[in-house]
């Protein structure tokens, strides 16, 4: 009998090698996975049996797969069911945490299961939340203003006609519930001439995820987080796959691994010291054999620093993003 590998239905931890090329140097102690998922990363980090993994994700989904793992893995493997603005839960034993690992995309299991609708291509109604949410997809669609619809999608997903599109969803929304299909099918009639490489409806999908799932002012927190957490010395990795994260990321490392004069949002504190050492000033790629197993890796950028310093302030951080973490509040 033959047997073929669906490669479309099979996960991929993306850029795995080049990760582990980097915290390897550091096994013999204990790792985050702040987005668990499958596993992917955790597992190999595992095999070498001087490591321990605590694992965190705030989707239910996967508390199956983190159950196997406390099985096999036993005292190697602790499983949170929690947000990263909730990291400092986590309790370090003996202060060995190595580094701290933020993989910032989705599984396949995630945008195939159609009763989180993260996908265009799901049908019914529209949730994407992820879990530990105040709001849904439907709640945002169904009860946001327009002019309010149309930020979100102009600054959460850079959505050129924002405006049309927001002011076509309140006027259908006053004689029926809109649901995915309806989402799909209202963007596309306002973007019907266009001709991209990508879905009509990319932009609006990611713009609703990321407001549904506080996604900006996690990451913010989840690297602060992160930052305290961890020991001089240890490493805070990030997978980022579109361009706001990356600008969070990119701006956390590069920032706070230079020499800067007092905060220009508080300019009565002293010099900053540096708080990262960089490596690698610009980000590490997947390389073509991996996007060819793997397309949707092609977006992926992996930047990573090591904690040099105790102490960090982070306010020019949360002010640098404030617009965005100001849109996530919008109702």
């Amino acid at each position: 009998m033959n047997a073929t590998i669906n490669l479309e239905n099979k996960h991929f931890p993306v850029l795995l090698n080049e990760l582990i090329s980097i915290i390897s140097p550091l096994y013999g102690g204990t790792f985050i996975d702040c987005t668990f998922g499958q596993g992917g990363y955790s597992k190999k980090i595992l095999e070498n049996k001087e490591n321990n993994i605590i694992a965190i994700d705030r989707d239910k989904d996967v508390l199956m797969s983190a159950s196997k793992f406390e099985k096999k893995y036993r005292r190697r493997f602790k499983f949170y069911n929690i947000k990263f603005s909730q990291l400092k839960k986590i309790k370090i034993k003996n202060n060995d945490l190595k580094g701290i690992i933020f993989d910032l995309g989705y599984s396949f299991n995630q945008i195939k299961n159609s009763k989180k609708g993260l996908s265009f291509n799901d049908k019914g109604k529209l949730n994407m939340r992820m879990g530990i949410n105040d709001f849904s997809a439907n709640d945002f669609i169904s009860n946001m203003d327009e002019n309010n619809l149309s930020r979100v999608f102009k600054i959460f997903g850079d959505e050129r006609y924002s405006k049309k599109i927001a002011r076509e969803i309140v006027r259908i929304r006053e004689f029926k519930t809109i649901k995915t299909e309806d989402l799909v099918q209202i963007i596309d009639s306002v973007k019907k001439y266009q001709n991209t490489k990508i879905h009509n409806s990319t932009k609006i999908f990611q713009a609703l995820r990321i407001l549904v799932n506080k996604e900006i002012s996690e990451l913010i927190n989840g690297l602060i987080n992160s930052f305290h957490l961890i020991p001089v010395g240890g490493v805070i990795a990030v997978v980022t796959f579109h361009s706001i994260e990356d600008k969070i990321v990119k701006f956390f490392f590069k920032h706070y691994s230079e020499e800067r004069n007092s905060s220009r949002y508080m300019p009565n504190e002293e010099t900053s010291e540096k708080c990262f050492k960089i490596i690698n000033k610009k980000p590490i790629l997947p390389n073509p054999k991996e996007i060819n197993q793997n397309p949707p890796s092609r977006s992926a950028k992996l930047r990573y620093g090591i904690k040099i310093n105790y102490k960090c302030n982070f306010n020019d951080l949360r002010e640098k993003f404030k617009y965005l973490t100001d849109v996530e509040e919008l109702k």
